[in-house]
């Protein structure tokens, strides 16, 4: 056989006529009795291979007619899975006019299958191939378990008593896009009496006669024509791939047992145009990228019916796939209600603590996008830019096309789920684990050097790569560092508490408590639940570390947490916060009775500073990130030991690190001092002096201090602490009884440049309350003279493009309060004022790089308020206004004041940025709630709603 006549099956222009096409399903590979086929080569001379230009176009004008031939057996199919390629199938010119040699058995390596018998024309399978492909368009079949013929070409034809399967994957060449996914065709050898033409050593020359084909019985095949068309494209979906086939023998045993009957039904029935679909199980070596196993069935959503045995996707003792947790945070995405999310994600932590306890930690990590505690310092947050060259790279699509779909969706993580599903491989990765993709998270955040770019590459290479379906979507999110399901700590704290509940962890398997809320009333469930509850958010706020509450928690249950996770120097706890307050007289009768304490309130930094017994000094912020690299001077000064006696060991101290001026001995604005660089500061290049106000004590000598009163923490922080001049001084403080004192000394704090003051309980209800914005610290602002009480704290979330002066900055901008209890953002206000015009073009410098093609599911806001351009929740802006009205245009604190109309402020401008705030830790419904209640004029009007006097923040 020429290499000219292999070339024409992929030219798809068959060579010859209708009367000498043997069907595929014809073919054999054996004599007709069934013995091995004579070495003999057919007479070149009166071969159809070398027909002449008049009969190739006669063979065209006829290849409707090609599928007609006369058949006597169906040909069952299966589909197998094949690797995707870009190659195209290529003969040179050369070898094209090279003929077969009548002395040897042809032996060539093809891309296409052919028969081996020598007295069959090996030309006439292209129709057969073309239904193959357009069959293949509608079938996702995949090959089960035929095994690969060992031979030492495995693209060649060599002399068999089996039949051999056709197993191909052909990707559309023309337009780059469509991939076709073809069966494989078992090639069966046909009775040896069906049919006389493929007894004679030659093939007969063609006729010009056209007649309808008829079947063994003697009547008319029904079979249609294609019209000698190419089988149809498929739609576009990957980028140019070419035709691959391949050929495994088939079985003997099933090759005899259907021969016969396959013959037989042949002579009783008209030929099918369309071979026969076998499902089977997908090939152990050819898979495709949306294969995805039983755990893409997994759905935690099943409400309270689920069993964490019965209902989850791996047994106990595996390891968690990947797919498990993907399959959770898709369900949490696609719902809104608190409750359903926490419900969704405790089924899955019900699981995790029965089956595979140990992957509970990593689980809890990658829900919240964290890989270790905020104070660590571990962060991933990989740029965009270089996601996209890996998931261009992995998936032979192009870096331009990734470009401009991350564009039209504004989620990467939706983009490479689609760019994925639509990849073929020659052997599928082991599955993604949910442990072994934190250990290579965390190996890549923790990569430096020189060589770590490229290191880091090949690691997201490879987890991508094996991701199955919705994983793709989810690890490249996480990769960037926006998980964007909607999911807050508190949530995840609260679903791990009700997983412990329902199936109290630390159980031999099989568990005896599947669940142990069954038979309770509601009222029951959810009491049981939030007092578990209680304990754990109040044992991370003092110990936020998961690495130690885990451990414990599974194997004495939440119960144990508090006698073995407390306050430890070098880990932070969440501070207590205060509650804002209207004037004077607010403050007067909240501590009516009470002995209190004012002291001014800083305009600086929160500084938790920590010192072990080993001396190591470690600072934090409010939201426990470590700062101590910032902070050298300080670091220096506390190796000194003046500001402490010589009896200190260990302490935690709750300060404000304040810009200060050494020589007018006054206090900067906060401005000056976020000029300082925020991380890995050289001492020797600081300009910005600071200066430390100590004004709580929170452990002292390895004991907590946290649960006695203010006035014994403060004894004890002046008794061992000393003030250090333009260094280390003690907050000023005065313990007042009248509404003259509070006045005046909150003029005196004004002139001494500070914000106002902190009023705080001394003896009773004086405890230091982690965590909480407690009524027991009230701030009193100087801003209350002004109008409204407070400050707020708001994210921006939407743009508006600006017009005239303002041409080419954003004019105005869409703000929003957190609502923590619904985790949604809250439109509150417009905002347009208190800018400048270089605060107006770093503005849109900042958020050009955060600009989103459409408002987060988890946005509230009223659809004439829709900015120009949406942005995702990165930034805190601190903002005062006049006072604060019920809206039905804004969607703040809806629901809390009015079941129907939010609450909005009046005559907002702009202040400054809160670097030192996460979105999370914005001002919340519940505090605009407050606010709008606390004004004199809606305490005068109605009785409102009551607030919780204490709350988690």
């Amino acid at each position: 056989m020429s290499q000219k006549s292999i070339t024409s099956f992929f030219t798809r222009q068959p060579l010859q006529k209708k009367e000498n096409i043997i069907h595929p399903k014809e073919e054999k590979c054996s004599k007709g009795d069934g013995s091995a086929p004579e070495k003999s080569v057919p007479n070149l001379e009166d071969s159809p291979i070398k027909g002449n230009k008049r009969r190739r176009k006669r063979a065209l004008s006829d290849s409707d007619d090609d599928s007609q031939t006369t058949n006597t057996k169906e040909v069952p199919t299966s589909a197998v899975k094949d690797e995707e390629t870009s190659s195209d199938v290529k003969v040179s010119d050369k070898s094209s006019r090279q003929s077969a040699s009548p002395e040897k058995k042809v032996m060539k390596k093809i891309t296409a299958p052919i028969t081996k018998d020598p007295d069959i024309d090996r030309t006439k399978l292209h129709p057969a191939i073309a239904k193959i492909l357009k069959s293949a368009n509608n079938t996702d079949a995949s090959n089960e378990g035929d095994k690969a013929t060992k031979s030492e070409a495995p693209m060649e034809c060599e002399d068999s008593q089996e039949g051999f399967t056709l197993k191909m994957e052909v990707s559309d060449s023309e337009d780059g896009e469509a991939a076709v996914k073809t069966e494989p065709v078992k090639l069966k050898k046909p009775s040896p009496v069906k049919k006389e033409k493929s007894q004679s050593p030659k093939t007969p020359k063609a006729t010009k006669q056209k007649s309808p084909r008829v079947s063994k019985g003697g009547k008319k095949d029904s079979t249609p024509k294609n019209n000698g068309k190419a089988p149809e494209k498929s739609p576009k979906t990957t980028p140019k791939g070419s035709v691959h086939t391949f050929f495994t023998s088939n079985s003997k045993k099933d090759s005899d047992a259907k021969d016969l009957k396959d013959s037989n039904d042949s002579e009783q029935s008209p030929v099918s145009s369309e071979p026969k679909v076998e499902t089977k199980k997908p090939s152990a070596t050819l898979l495709s990228a949306k294969t995805a196993g039983p755990e893409s069935a997994f759905n935690p959503a099943s409400g309270t019916s689920y069993h964490p045995v019965d209902d989850a996707c791996w047994k106990q003792g595996e390891k968690i796939p990947y797919m498990a947790l993907a399959k959770t945070m898709e369900a949490i995405e696609s719902v809104s209600a608190r409750l359903k999310i926490i419900e969704i994600l405790s089924n899955y932590f019900r699981s995790v603590i029965v089956l595979t306890p140990e992957d509970l930690l990593p689980s809890v990590y990658l829900c919240l996008n964290k890989l270790a505690p905020a104070y660590e310092g571990v962060e991933l947050g990989i740029a965009d830019q270089f996601l996209m060259k890996a998931i261009a790279q992995t998936t032979g699509r192009t870096l331009a096309q990734i470009k401009a779909d991350a564009q039209e969706t504004g989620d990467l993580g939706i983009v490479a789920e689609r760019s994925k599903s639509t990849q073929r491989m020659m052997f599928q990765p082991a599955k993604l684990t949910v442990r072994g993709v934190f250990d290579k998270l965390k190996d890549i955040a923790l990569m430096a050097g020189k060589e770590s770019q490229s290191k880091k590459v090949d690691k997201v290479q490879a987890m991508f790569v094996a991701c199955r379906q919705v994983e793709a979507r989810f690890l490249i999110r996480s990769l960037a560092g926006k998980l964007r399901i909607g999911l807050a700590e508190q949530s995840v704290l609260q679903a791990l508490a009700q997983a412990c509940t329902m199936t109290p962890p630390g159980q031999c398997f099989p568990p005896d408590v599947i669940n142990a809320c069954k038979g309770m009333s509601t009222e029951s469930f959810k009491s049981a639940v939030n007092d578990q509850a209680l304990i754990l958010k109040t044992t991370y706020c003092e110990c936020p570390n998961y690495d130690k509450i885990i451990p414990v928690l599974l194997k004495g249950g939440i119960a144990s947490l508090p006698e073995h996770c407390h306050l430890t120097p070098g880990i932070p706890l969440q501070p207590m916060l205060a509650h804002p307050t209207k004037g004077v007289q607010e403050v007067l009768t909240r501590f009516d009775g009470l002995k209190f304490t004012c002291e001014w309130k800083y305009d600086g930094e929160r500084a938790q500073i920590h010192m072990d017994e080993d001396g190591k000094v470690s600072i934090y912020s409010r939201n426990q990130e470590n700062n101590t690299s910032k902070y050298p001077d300080i670091i220096s000064r506390l190796a000194t030991r003046k500001c402490f006696s010589d009896n200190v060991k260990s302490f935690v101290l709750d300060s404000e690190a304040v810009a200060f001026d050494k020589e007018k001995k006054q206090i900067l604005p906060f401005q000056i001092l976020s000029t300082r660089k925020r991380k890995d500061a050289n001492e020797e290049d600081i300009k910005v002096h600071v200066c430390i106000f100590m004004f709580d004590l929170l452990y002292f000598n390895g004991e907590p201090l946290v649960k006695k009163p203010l006035q014994e923490r403060r004894r004890l922080l002046h008794e061992n602490f000393k003030e250090v001049d333009e260094e280390f001084r003690f907050a000023s403080s005065v313990d007042v009884t009248t509404m003259e004192e509070v006045q005046e000394y909150l003029e005196e704090s004004v002139k001494g440049n500070c914000e106002g003051l902190m009023v705080k309980t001394l003896e009773e209800e004086a405890t230091y309350e982690i965590a909480k914005r407690s009524r027991n610290w009230l701030k009193l602002k100087k801003d209350y003279l002004e109008g409204c009480g407070d400050t707020l704290d708001v994210v921006v979330i939407g743009g508006y493009l600006g017009r005239g002066k303002r041409t080419g900055t954003y004019g105005g901008f869409l703000l929003a309060c957190y609502d923590s209890e619904n985790e949604e953002y809250q439109s509150i206000c417009k905002i347009g004022t208190g800018f400048s015009d270089e605060s107006l073009a770093e503005h849109a410098e900042f958020f050009k790089k955060h600009v989103i093609n459409k408002a987060r599911p988890y946005y509230r806001y009223d659809s004439n308020h829709e900015p120009d351009h949406w942005f995702d929740a990165v930034q805190v802006w601190e903002i005062k206004c006049a006072d604060l009205s019920l809206s039905p245009a804004h969607r703040a604190a809806i629901g809390i004041v009015d079941p129907e109309k939010g609450i909005s402020l009046r005559f907002p401008r702009f202040l400054r940025v809160r670097e030192d705030k996460s979105v999370e830790n914005a001002t919340s419904a519940r505090q605009v709630a407050d606010l709008y209640l606390n004004q004199d004029q809606i305490k005068n009007q109605t009785t409102a709603k009551e607030v919780d006097e204490e709350d988690f923040y």
